[in-house]
């Protein structure tokens, strides 16, 4: 296993000491450890319930005989970083994903990895650190957000960028704009639209 560069044998009683702290035993030094790359954060809609999944996926890594690692990762919400400096930023943190999975899973020898991105920056981010890495990984996206409801027709996050042209040219009122933006993105999940 590649994890035994980092648990097997008299040279690595420090790091088995440190794991020690971390909550293994004996008999988890004979288990493959696999780490998790969350992206989970509490202001992009998209990364809000990850936290949930990535409990599941420690269950099955358990079941199978593995000892789970989670990590974390960045996400930016492209939506909120839209129209000023922030959105500088977005792009950019696709390479810092890439390099905290990576870093991550070279610094801990981990044997296998699953990934848990959601997001048009952390996904791809992920695949790049799998790509590089070349250690059997599993991806379980955050799916998307479904969409809300406006007017008795579907509305999402593409709804409400529109509506503010919209606004601008005289089409809507204040009061619908504000109606929409209360009920576009309904909850958990990459933006739909």
């Amino acid at each position: 296993m590649n994890s035994d560069k980092v648990k097997a044998g008299v040279q690595r009683a420090p790091h088995r000491s440190l794991l020690r702290a971390c909550g293994l035993n004996d008999d988890d030094f004979e288990k493959p450890f696999i780490g998790i790359a969350n992206s989970y954060t509490d202001i992009v809609p998209g990364h809000i319930h990850l936290r949930e999944l990535v409990e599941y996926v420690k269950q099955g890594i358990r079941e199978a005989g593995g000892i789970p690692f989670e990590f974390d990762t960045m996400a930016i919400c492209d939506g909120i970083a839209m129209n000023h400096e922030g959105m500088k930023y977005s792009l950019a943190s696709r390479e810092i994903v890439v390099s905290t999975v990576e870093s991550m899973t070279m610094g801990h020898c981990f044997d296998g990895l699953v990934m848990i991105p959601s997001c048009d920056k952390v996904v791809p981010g992920m695949l790049m650190a799998a790509a590089r890495l070349d250690v059997p990984s599993i991806f379980v996206t955050g799916g998307p957000m479904e969409p809300g409801s406006f007017k008795d027709k579907n509305a999402d996050l593409i709804t409400v960028f529109e509506a503010v042209g919209e606004l601008s040219s005289g089409k809507i009122t204040e009061e619908e704009l504000y109606e929409l933006e209360c009920c576009a993105c309904p909850g958990a999940g990459s933006c739909s639209g």
